[in-house]
């Protein structure tokens, strides 16, 4: 197919529909990938080697990150979509694909981890200049070429031959629908329909208001899935193409060798598919895991359409459904794993069963005065069915989690939608700014009156439970911190008030506060609120911190070792354990934040992560800047592969937070 056929777009009508394609482009590309890692096995008992379990283990990982990225890619399509005033589209045709669906040259079906498979992921993020055969199972079995009818009012579709194609072909559109009706007539959206970085910890995700940041948009995409023009070793092509040679050459040196369950080739509960290119699942434990997987998927997925609401909600109602729909894509994983390795049906011994990603009919917004609690109700029902299929199949953390879940949306609803309809009907903003975790002019320490004392200028407070570096308050003032004396052991009155307060103020874990008893200034919140990765250590907080349960505080040590007894603060129980992490992870590439302090909240999720929202710099131990978010989840049970962010190790190991 010739990638030098103009996309033609002839108004808004058109781009809109050009883009609703695009997005579901990405989501299906998205489920096929995620089916395929799936199905990797995970361990030597699989039948796999050491060697081989380390290889599959690093194609997991190159393959997640993909998945991650077209996750990304949608969420900017659909940023793009409501830029341009629409709704964003988040429903997709279910598997297999019918021919038509998308141009001749792409065909999609869900298929375990082999070569075929690979060969097709190569084929699907080739560049254009390149020329990929498919995957022999996935060449279509007649080919066609749409037919293009520009002279409609009707958006029709277009042909493109490759995803580089299709995002030029709307670039193009862009700059001339702009030059038409004017870059402010053409990015009438309102921004509160997109997704950002406050609600996802998407890294590359960004709100889109103009030309610039549209063209950025599909630079992104297109340079991250092809790696067009330089073929960037980092780019999904690559990546695939890369886990297919390594496979192939282990599959060389052990013939025997398979990476994944035998997982069917786009698997369905329902007797209306297509019985030649679909596999019935039949067994009755794996239709109920199928069944469920499913639904949960398509709960995640009404959940993050209501965030994208056409009426713009309250912040913090798009943070917690954007939540509940990132912990719900972690429960789907959890499910489609276990599927995977269950038998599809009696008549088809030696072949297993998978997750269909059907999506329901019904697919579509809610009314949002009671959006929350719809989505309630079906979290509450999903946790009853959890409970039933964990009589005969473990799922670490999902059942709980659902029923938790639907316990926080009804507050959400409580909150948030009980009064929506008065609101609006008020004429008054139904988005009131919420407020930032307060920002103390003194933070007392909580201590006996032992570790209290004072001079007449300056009161210093040492908190004995969150100190782990006493011995740099000995060296830095030693005639203040008295070591391994009996009785009074702090004298302030030895030391000027400045050095005093220099000594706080360097203090790590918040364990030493002061009191100006002269007049001067309390401790102020730092401009920039930092987050550094303490070599096989600690997290090191230094902004306005809001801790669940804690008094306020501007510095903090938290434990991300998953050993301290004094959880969420490090009590050096890292030492012993001989816990390793890098304190120097990559760079993930990052915009400057427009405002880079004020309050940060930080909310240990119970037997999971430290969920933290704010403006943040996270900063390796010599400094560096690694990451500019305004959400993240960071590991705190010590097993997460991705560190120092949260990858669901702690569903796997059974961490308990013991708080």
């Amino acid at each position: 197919m010739n990638s030098d056929i103009n996309i033609s777009v002839n108004d808004r009508e058109e781009l809109i529909y050009l883009l609703t394609e695009a997005a579901q482009f990405e989501h299906t590309v998205m489920c096929t990938y995620l089916y395929a890692m799936w199905s990797l096995k995970k361990d030597e008992n699989d039948g796999i080697t050491a060697e081989e379990k380390e290889a599959i283990d690093r194609w997991r990982a190159s393959i997640r990150k993909v998945a991650l990225e077209e996750m990304l890619h949608l969420a900017l399509v659909n940023n793009l979509v409501a830029a341009f005033g629409a709704t964003p589209c988040y429903s997709r045709p279910d598997f297999p694909v019918i021919q038509g669906y998308f141009p001749s040259a792409l065909d999609f079906h869900l298929a375990p981890f082999n070569e075929e498979t690979m060969q097709h992921f190569v084929f699907i993020e080739r560049p254009e200049c390149i020329d990929v055969k498919d995957g022999a199972s996935f060449t279509h079995e007649s080919h066609y070429t749409r037919v293009v009818s520009t002279d409609l009012l009707t958006p029709t579709s277009r042909e493109y031959s490759s995803q580089g194609h299709l995002y030029h072909g709307i670039a193009q559109a862009i700059r001339c629908l702009a030059d038409e009706l004017g870059e402010e007539g053409l990015f009438i959206g309102h921004g509160e329909a997109q997704l950002s970085s406050a609600e996802f910890p998407l890294p590359g995700l960004f709100e889109i208001g103009g030309v610039e940041t549209a063209m950025k948009a599909i630079e992104e995409i297109v340079s991250q899935g092809e790696g067009a023009p330089a073929h960037r070793e980092d780019s999904h092509f690559a990546r695939f193409d890369a886990v297919l040679k390594e496979y192939r050459a282990l599959k060389e040196a052990r013939p025997d060798f398979e990476a994944a369950f035998p997982a069917a080739v786009n698997p369905v509960l329902t007797e209306l598919a297509d019985e030649r290119h679909t596999t019935r699942v039949t067994n009755s434990g794996a239709r109920h895991m199928v069944d469920l997987g499913n639904s949960v998927y398509g709960l995640m997925l009404q959940t993050l359409a209501q965030v994208s609401a056409p009426v713009p909600l309250p912040s913090g109602l798009r943070q917690g459904l954007s939540d509940v729909s990132c912990q719900l894509m972690k429960y789907t994983t959890v499910i489609g794993e276990a599927a995977v390795r269950m038998p599809i049906c009696d008549s088809k011994p030696g072949i297993n069963a998978g997750l269909s990603f059907a999506v329901p009919k019904s697919f579509g917004q809610y009314v949002q005065a009671n959006a929350a609690q719809i989505l309630a109700e079906r979290a509450s029902e999903l946790a009853e069915a959890c409970l039933g299929i964990e009589k005969f199949q473990e799922l670490p953390g999902v059942a709980d989690g659902l029923a938790e879940m639907a316990n926080s949306l009804r507050d959400m609803h409580s909150e948030f939608e009980e009064h929506f309809t008065l609101v609006t009907e008020s004429g008054q903003e139904s988005d009131e700014p919420q407020p930032a975790p307060p920002v103390p002019d003194d933070v007392p320490a909580n201590v006996d009156a032992d570790n209290v004392a004072s001079s007449d200028e300056i009161e210093i407070s040492f908190d004995v439970e969150r100190c782990i570096h006493s011995r740099r308050c000995v060296l830095n003032a030693p005639t203040v911190f008295l070591a391994n004396v009996k009785g009074p052991w702090l004298h302030p009155e030895t030391d000027t008030v400045e050095h005093l307060v220099h000594v706080a103020q360097s203090c790590p874990s918040g364990a030493i506060t002061y009191r100006r008893l002269d007049g001067g200034p309390a401790e102020a919140a730092p401009l920039v609120n930092v987050i550094n990765l303490r070599q096989n250590g600690p997290y090191a907080f230094h902004a306005a911190l809001s801790i669940d349960e804690q008094p306020p505080m501007y510095r903090a040590t938290l434990c991300r070792c998953g050993q301290s007894r004094n959880k969420p603060f490090c009590d050096n129980s890292h030492i012993e354990a001989g816990f390793e992490a890098t304190g120097e992870p990559e760079t993930i590439p990052s915009e400057p934040l427009a405002e880079r302090g004020g309050g940060l909240h930080v909310a240990p999720l119970k037997d999971g992560p430290l969920k933290v929202r704010g403006s943040m710099e996270i900063c390796s131990g010599t400094g560096r800047t690694i990451n500019r978010p305004q959400y993240a989840k960071l590991c705190r049970c010590g097993g997460s592969a991705n560190k120092p962010y949260c990858d669901d190790t702690h569903l796997r190991i059974g961490f308990r937070s013991g708080k």
